[in-house]
């Protein structure tokens, strides 16, 4: 049952003052509202059948009510449909709101000094849980949380330093999928040269992505050389172009497996590697994130799969968890792992796919250290 039905006996006086004063202010950050309906029989697979139906929360105007459940989401600087990291996220709240019968709206940051307003905006409309994209949010959502104790706070990406109740950090252990990328890459590569080509490193998530990559390719082939770049921190994962050419220099160095992560930089990267795939060539791509085979098609040539980081399932598991009233607070570890080989599975030998299960399973259950934390010191 709603988490806000459990209580609306003790709080119905503090939920009409709050439903008074719901008007947000303006923003030059650009909104976009999605209202979610429910078929009848997710109602009463979500929250029992009846009593449900009766709750389908269909906008915001009145969030504060008990019956309605609101959740807002708040991107970092890039657009919600940037085919990464903030549409994952976006999916998963949607696709939570689905199953509660509740009402999702997103809200796309175009300059960092927005953070505060623009999670101010859902707050003060009394939304019951907000969501917050990408590591350099971690702040505002601090502060936030603290404002605002009575809703739950969702920090994708961002570590959390000391548990706050209000607030649960979504994290991941990147490093893992980046080792079991290039330990793949360091058994694919045919000129002993793989590359990657990354956001910034001054976002510990995506510098775990490359060292784990470059300690996964060593375990599979202490000979392999391995280039890491790194954009500079303004406009890391927007900047396709510099993606693009930076992939373009590591294959005219020879490199033959590049790993492209960082949002629409990534993306850049991955589309320029697709160029030279194709009949009599063994030049791969690596995505990252999600599985980027679906999300840029133009990479299906080259792509060997995606360095993922289970975005969708982390994000919608921790909004049930907050309309459930299990908010844990902390740090939440979402799934990791490897998307599948799509279009050129048939170019990845067995013995290769057999060694790969081989390295994610011990990731996963532990007998692999791939060096956690400590690459960031590298």
């Amino acid at each position: 049952m709603h988490r806000k039905l459990l209580v609306a006996g003790f709080a119905a006086a503090a939920l009409v003052l709050a439903g008074c004063s719901s008007d947000s202010s303006e923003s030059s950050s650009e909104e976009t509202a999605v209202a979610e309906e429910t078929t009848e029989e997710q109602v009463e697979e979500s929250e029992g059948g009846e009593e449900a139906a009766a709750s389908v929360t269909t906008d915001d105007s009145d969030c504060a009510a008990p019956e309605n459940y609101c959740i807002g989401l708040v991107t970092d600087t890039g657009k919600v449909d940037d085919k990464s990291f903030n549409q994952a996220a976006w999916e998963g709240t949607l696709q939570a709101a689905e199953k509660v019968g509740g009402f999702a709206k997103f809200i796309e940051t175009t300059d960092p000094k927005d953070y505060a307003n623009n999670i101010a905006q859902f707050a003060q409309a009394n939304y019951d849980t907000i969501v917050t994209v990408g590591f350099l949010m971690a702040e505002a959502s601090i502060a936030a949380a603290a404002e605002y104790p009575d809703i739950d706070f969702i920090g994708v990406d961002q570590f959390q330093g000391e548990t706050i109740p209000n607030l649960t950090g979504l994290v991941f252990n990147e490093d893992r999928a980046g080792y079991a990328a290039g330990y793949l890459a360091g058994l694919m590569t045919q000129t002993g040269k793989i590359g990657a080509v990354l956001g910034t490193d001054t976002v510990p998530p995506v510098k775990l992505f490359g060292e784990g990559y470059k300690v996964g390719a060593q375990a599979a082939n202490p000979a392999v050389d391995v280039t890491l770049v790194y954009h500079e921190p303004n406009n890391a994962f927007t900047d396709p172009e510099w993606g693009a050419a930076e992939s373009r220099k590591q294959l005219d160095q020879g490199a033959d497996v590049i790993f492209a992560a960082g949002g629409l930089t990534g993306n850049g990267g991955l589309i320029e590697i697709a160029k030279d795939s194709g009949a009599g060539t063994s030049v791969f791509c690596i995505g990252v994130d999600v599985d980027q085979y679906f999300t840029v098609p133009q990479a299906a040539p080259c792509l060997l799969t995606s360095a993922e980081k289970k975005l969708r399932e982390g994000t919608e598991e921790l909004v049930l968890l907050s309309y459930d009233g299990a908010f844990p607070g902390g740090n939440f570890f979402g799934p990791t792992g490897l998307a599948p080989f799509h279009d050129t599975e048939a170019a990845v030998p067995a013995d290769v796919q057999a060694a790969l299960a081989e390295v994610l399973t011990g990731l996963q259950d532990g007998t692999i250290d791939t060096g956690g934390l400590a690459l960031l010191d590298n």
